[in-house]
């Protein structure tokens, strides 16, 4: 139990007494935005395109290249622990222990970028088999000597549980901005006739390359690390003490688990969907106005999400958002003679309900930094972060064919034009009772296992300036 004191932290004053920094305010923000802005700028394009690029302009087997993506995420997971574990045992500089690694990896991340999309002609199978697998996995690891200082540095930046929904907020928004930039603007320069083009896939890598390097330089010069450590402390964490605090940490756990389930299924819509209108509704048109909707849907729940939290709680807020989607998805379900434009009217509403908790994944896990201070005396953000993304990695390679396995459980059969009624229904329940079963289940996460209301953050906040104030 958090015990609550009479004394108050200032967000504004660092534990090291030996700097002068700016006050947290807008300028952080729109630093932290732009880092995912970089970020993304990057991630979109891989995600997104390079499967067809390794299929269409490498000829490279798709089975090929689902295995090194599954390769790839294992070692992305081993990368992320390794190198936010380095970053806690380093000292801080005097622009903190985040930013100095953001500036220092993220030219190299932009040129390992390039690299993945250079195509050298006539070269064998092989030759190209191996190209692809050292660029990505090079490419993986250096994503990861940027993303986790970047993620970690959120709390850092302040220690108001409310402001740091804000920064989790200007995070999603700066990733939905790259998203909508290389989605729309990408296939104009990467495919030529309707085919793939290798100098159109080349050029956008150097453009996005470009603006990602830019990006992460406004980050780097925008934001202001203000929990520091004294600089002449050096970390006397070990690692096995690390261990025990983290399997201790109920708020760390029961979110990690949340996202975990939500990613799937996030992950089981977005294949689904396809077969959903392509074969159910009979009309694909209806794809393209869905992803506006969900980018559309984020954007309307920017704007609230920290009046809210800042009133009712951040677990408060989410619980509530996830209860709605449960609850559309669970109706959806119930309706199945619904119409194309009826169906995508009552899923926006599901969409801006979950909006809220993908909003503020970020801010979750800056809490769940602080309690681990709390439990183990130590401030190892860079480990914390790291764990927790490496969860969600292996997740990500395990969860990764769920959508194709769960297709072709229900009989899915690609030869035939038009399905099976019994195929046909099985496509509606996948996408209807499945997602809102997983929400509800969030829910009842958030309600009963993640333990840190509104109330619990304040007392956190004192009690970690009592502790912090004690070492000096």
């Amino acid at each position: 139990m958090i015990q609550s004191t009479s004394h108050k932290m200032k967000d504004s004053k660092p534990i090291s007494t030996n700097r002068k920094v700016k006050e947290f305010g807008f300028r952080d923000k729109i630093g932290y935005m732009f880092g995912d802005f970089g970020n993304d700028f990057s991630f979109v394009l891989v995600s997104s395109f390079l499967m067809v690029y390794y299929t269409d302009v490498y000829g490279i087997s798709a089975a090929f290249v689902g295995i090194l993506f599954l390769v790839a995420r294992l070692w992305d997971a081993i990368a992320d622990i390794t190198w936010g574990r380095f970053i806690d045992t380093r000292k801080p500089g005097k622009h903190g222990k985040f930013k100095p690694w953001i500036f220092r990896m993220s030219l190299p991340l932009v040129i390992s970028g390039i690299l993945i999309f250079i195509h050298i002609p006539g070269m064998s199978n092989g030759f190209y088999e191996a190209y692809a697998f050292v660029t990505y996995i090079l490419w993986g690891t250096l994503y990861s000597t940027v993303n986790i200082p970047y993620g970690s540095m959120a709390s850092v930046i302040t220690n108001d549980s409310v402001e740091r929904t804000a920064l989790s907020t200007y995070r999603t928004m700066g990733a939905m901005l790259a998203s909508l930039i290389i989605n729309g603007v990408g296939p104009i320069i990467i495919f030529t006739d309707n085919k793939a083009s290798a100098n159109g896939f080349l050029s956008a890598a150097v453009i996005f390359g470009i603006l990602s390097y830019a990006c992460y330089l406004a980050c780097y010069k925008l934001s202001t690390e203000r929990i520091v450590l004294d600089e002449n402390e050096v970390p006397k964490g070990k690692l096995g003490n690390t261990i025990k605090g983290l399997l201790k940490n109920k708020p760390l756990i029961s979110i990690l688990g949340a996202s975990l389930i939500f990613m799937m299924s996030t992950m089981l819509i977005g294949t689904v969907n396809v077969y959903l209108f392509k074969d159910y509704f009979s009309n694909t048109a209806a794809l393209s106005v869905v992803g506006v909707i969900q980018t559309v849907t984020v954007f309307i729940a920017i704007p609230i999400v920290k009046p809210l939290v800042s009133k009712f709680g951040k677990k408060e807020t989410a619980t509530v958002g996830m209860l709605l989607s449960a609850a559309v998805y669970i109706l959806l379900f119930l309706l199945p003679t619904l119409t194309a434009t009826q169906y995508i009217a009552l899923t926006a509403i599901g969409m801006f309900g979950y909006a809220f908790f993908n909003i503020m994944i970020w801010a979750f896990v800056t809490d769940v930094i602080d309690y681990h201070e709390f439990l183990t005396g130590l401030r190892e953000d860079g480990t914390v972060y790291s764990f927790y993304s490496f969860a969600r990695k292996v997740g990500q390679a395990l969860a990764g064919g769920i959508g194709g396995f769960a297709i072709t459980a229900i009989g899915y059969n690609a030869a035939k034009e038009v399905q099976t009624e019994g195929t046909l229904k099985g496509i509606y329940t996948l996408a209807t009772i499945v997602p809102g079963a997983i929400y509800l289940l969030i829910f009842f996460i958030l309600v009963f296992l993640y333990p840190l209301t509104k109330q619990r953050m304040k007392q956190l906040s004192i009690v970690l300036a009592e502790q912090r104030k004690a070492k000096k």
